[in-house]
């Protein structure tokens, strides 16, 4: 990157500029982590290569002919470049998740040559003093076990999911300390099992979808979800932690909420939409239940935790992994009990709407979210360590992102902020590090920091302007982060292209 040099002796410089929105690494509490992230279907690529087999991602983007993840950034040949990258860009950790379908792709054995990608991968980075967080489930089950048994519709998985995990505590764990089991459960559920948005591509709208109950599923699937979390965390527990000293967290997709009028209705919507969102997934796992909201909504179609059960799942997690993009302005809706066929939404009985233009994938910045966010995790479910594990914004591939910059430097202060109102945030990962497959765009919008040319056969890359930015507040360059100096920056910078 043979511009920081130049980028961060001229913010040095600036940083007695006198502008607002100033803080600096030094502000974060010691041993804050700083990082970026990616997974595996849409990073790896090789999807046919080396023993791997389909995942019902793969499924799922081929039968509904969209853009695909077969080669997108080809992280599976290109890794050693690309954690070279972040030596340059100044990672304290860097977020992946493993592939299932590479590393087990039957039933029967572990398969050596993913095995050995993802050992090669995660030495690499720990020899170059990059901490590996590691997700291991991020959408992409094997299709086999959705063909065998519905996948998370049955409690199989349960004991799969375990034995899959147990695979990468053993063959991973001696370097790394962190794991998340299963990202962005309710997201997945909701879009998965409920609006047939994400795999396996589940509703009850058969011109939308050709199976699932939307009444039912996501609920099964969440239940099954958190069962599997907890089922390997507990393994860990009693088998892996006291050898290899790591932590087990679970990943939650996040939203600020706002009542869209001062109405005694919507202010109770925005506790009840709280409730479906965060509650379904950290009520258990904190308190070992279900919300009493989502219990007398949703009725017998929400599963109920045996004493067993509830146990197990309490206290499962060590930290919470924050996924936070938006905020949304929420207006109440009569619940309709007659409703043929009721779905998540409707169980909310809320209306939603996105601050920003979502379906133009413009991303508001509005910061009191992310602070919001934090304030009630802390409040609602006893101040857990959190790791904001995704938070960025789309763009249009343009080497010029000022936009990205402005809204990573105004949520990284607003973490910050939490973090001196008493959050106990312990690190900060942007999404994502470089261009990727993204599920809901393909290749048109983008998150990440490093532009990739995907019409290039090599695949290459070349940091954006917030790649340069990014790594001056990584390396402690400068303290001069406002729009002055994100102008100065920018002028400075030449692309290639």
């Amino acid at each position: 990157m043979n511009k920081i040099l130049m980028v961060t002796i001229f913010l040095a410089l600036a940083s007695s500029g006198g502008c607002g929105n100033v803080y600096s690494r030094k502000d974060f509490p010691k041993g804050f982590s700083f990082g970026a992230g990616a997974s595996a279907y849409q990073w790896e690529g090789a999807v046919d290569e080396d023993g791997r087999k389909p995942s019902v991602w793969d499924t799922f983007v081929h039968s509904h002919n969209q853009d695909n993840g077969d080669i997108t950034s080809d992280g599976y040949h290109k890794y050693k470049e690309d954690v070279q990258l972040m030596v340059e860009t100044g990672l304290d950790a860097y977020r992946f998740s493993i592939s299932w379908s590479r590393l087990i792709p039957s039933k029967g054995p572990v398969n050596p040559k993913g095995l050995q990608f993802y050992k090669n991968f995660i030495e690499l980075l720990v020899n170059h003093g990059i901490q590996p967080h590691v997700t291991l489930y991020h959408y992409d089950h094997p299709q086999y076990l959705e063909n065998e048994y519905g996948g998370w519709l049955n409690r199989k998985s349960i004991e799969d999911f375990t034995d899959y995990a147990d695979v990468c505590f053993r063959e991973f764990g001696n370097h790394v300390k962190f794991w998340t089991t299963i990202n962005e459960a309710n997201i997945y559920t909701i879009g998965g099992y409920s609006d047939g948005l994400l795999p396996p591509g589940h509703c009850s709208s058969r011109s939308k979808c050709s199976s699932g109950n939307s009444s039912t599923e996501p609920y099964i699937v969440g239940h099954n979800l958190l069962l599997a979390h907890a089922s390997a965390s507990r393994l860990y527990k009693q088998k892996y932690k006291d050898i290899q000293g790591g932590s087990v967290g679970f990943s939650v997709f996040t939203i600020g909420f706002t009542p869209s009028t001062s109405s005694t209705n919507d202010e109770i919507a925005v506790q009840r939409a709280k409730a479906f969102i965060f509650g379904w997934m950290l009520g258990p796992l904190t308190y070992g239940d279900y919300p009493d909201e989502m219990k007398r909504i949703v009725g017998s179609r929400l599963p109920v935790f045996t004493e067993e059960e509830s146990a197990l799942v309490k206290g499962s997690s060590d930290f919470v992994g924050v996924i936070h993009y938006l905020a949304a302005s929420v207006t109440s809706v009569t619940h309709v009990k007659s409703q043929r066929d009721p779905g998540f939404f409707t169980d909310m009985g809320i209306s939603m709407k996105v601050i920003g233009n979502y379906t133009s994938f413009h991303y508001a910045i509005v910061p009191w979210a992310m602070e919001a966010v934090l304030e009630y995790i802390k409040e609602s479910y006893g101040n857990p360590p959190v790791y904001i594990l995704e938070n960025g914004t789309p763009m249009k591939q343009n080497l010029q992102d000022t936009p990205r910059i402005e809204f990573l430097h105004a949520y990284i202060g607003a973490v910050l902020n939490s973090i001196t109102n008493g959050s106990d945030t312990r690190g900060y990962f942007v999404w994502s590090f470089m261009d990727l497959y993204e599920l809901l765009s393909g290749y048109e919008y983008s998150f990440g920091l490093y532009f990739v040319n995907f019409s290039d056969p090599h695949r290459k890359r070349t940091p954006k302007l917030s790649a340069h930015w990014y790594s001056a507040v990584l390396k402690d360059n400068t303290t001069f982060l406002g729009s002055q100096g994100i102008a100065q920056l920018q002028s400075n910078f030449s692309s290639p292209y």
